[in-house]
């Protein structure tokens, strides 16, 4: 599959020659209903260890399916073999319902893949890269329209290599959707970005989302994941150990789960805190759960409401520790991805 700057389709025959995107389609093998993309017991060695170990996923036409993961837990290689880069060593993997390796020819028209380095030549005008990439489709978007909300207008004469790095990631996000994609794949799209660049790039995600794109998308920005996606996958170890919706994941027992966070002294020992909210909280026995991930601050998980927030501050007060800030809301997708993955750094 090609980088972002190469789309594929890229057959060197001048737009105007080639056959309309629906005669092209109806020619085009791959194109019947299920999943738009099949994962199924994958398998991927480096030096003789298994970095994907028989990972099963999916991702769906109409929506955007998140794979979150540690570094090193395999979901880049996973993508990587989704996008034709890297041939699997088990296990299949199915784009539209072909090979992306042995069919990446007939795919190549049909998959947008933005990668973090981009692979843009960095000599060349961004302006210049887009309108370059546009080229080798039959249809592909308004370059007007998509340089304009991407802000890429605004440095379209500016060379590659004179670009910031959430420059670069605007000009990659937008040669990898200009053909129109059926399947996209999105490595940290909005890495490097200012807020407005940020909500920019999550705008045309949910675009691509409702035109009936297949949005593959990779972040360690769980708030990115959480807004954005229709389905998430977290891989650990090479393979998936959690699937789901957002709200599957924040809280697939008990909807109303919220998390209590304070900051106070460190090293508190909160091995008794889980009982003062047990019997705060009769009808949730054992649905508790503190920790501290950084020193001096505390993540505290389960049904919480005004019984629970009190027996806290109570617990507080019996030890004379005075909390710096405390806040309710609901459990997130970063929690459950530290719950999942663990709190160690890798």
């Amino acid at each position: 599959m090609p980088t972002s700057i190469a789309p594929s389709g890229a057959d060197g025959a001048p737009a105007s020659s080639r056959p309309s995107e629906a005669a092209r389609a109806a020619e085009t093998p791959g194109s019947a209903g299920g999943p738009a993309v099949r994962v199924q017991g994958l398998v991927k060695r480096y030096g003789g260890r298994d970095v994907v170990a028989g990972l099963d996923l999916v991702a769906d036409a109409g929506a955007v399916t998140a794979v979150l993961g540690p570094n090193g837990a395999g979901k880049t290689t996973t993508v990587e073999c989704c996008e034709g880069l890297r041939s699997p060593d088990g296990g299949t993997v199915r784009v539209l319902g072909l090979d992306p390796v042995a069919d990446a020819r007939v795919l190549r028209p049909r998959v947008g893949v933005m990668l973090q380095d981009g692979g843009m030549p960095t000599g060349a005008r961004a302006g210049e890269v887009l309108h370059h990439v546009a080229s080798m489709y039959a249809a592909p978007r308004d370059l007007g329209e998509l340089g304009e909300r991407l802000g890429v207008d605004a440095f379209a004469r500016t060379t590659v290599r004179r670009l910031s790095g959430g420059q670069r990631q605007r000009l990659a996000l937008a040669a990898a959707v200009v053909g129109r994609p059926e399947v996209v794949f999105l490595d940290e799209p909005s890495a490097g970005m200012d807020p407005q660049s940020r909500h920019a790039v999550w705008e045309l995600v949910r675009e691509l989302r409702d035109e009936g794109a297949a949005v593959v998308l990779t972040t360690h920005l769980m708030d990115e994941a959480e807004d954005l996606a229709d389905r998430v996958h977290v891989v650990d170890h090479g393979r998936v150990i959690a699937s789901g919706s957002v709200p599957e994941l924040l809280s697939p027992d008990a909807q109303d789960d919220r998390t209590l966070r304070f900051d106070a002294v460190p090293g508190l020992d909160l091995a008794d805190l889980a009982v003062a909210l047990d019997a705060a909280t009769p009808g949730a026995p054992g649905a508790w759960g503190a920790t501290e991930p950084q020193p001096g601050s505390y993540v505290v998980t389960g049904p919480a409401g005004p019984r629970a927030l009190a027996a806290l501050t109570a617990w507080l007060a019996d030890r004379d520790v005075l909390a710096s800030r405390l806040t309710v809301g609901r459990r997130t997708l970063e929690d459950v991805f530290l719950d999942l993955t663990g709190r160690h750094l890798r």
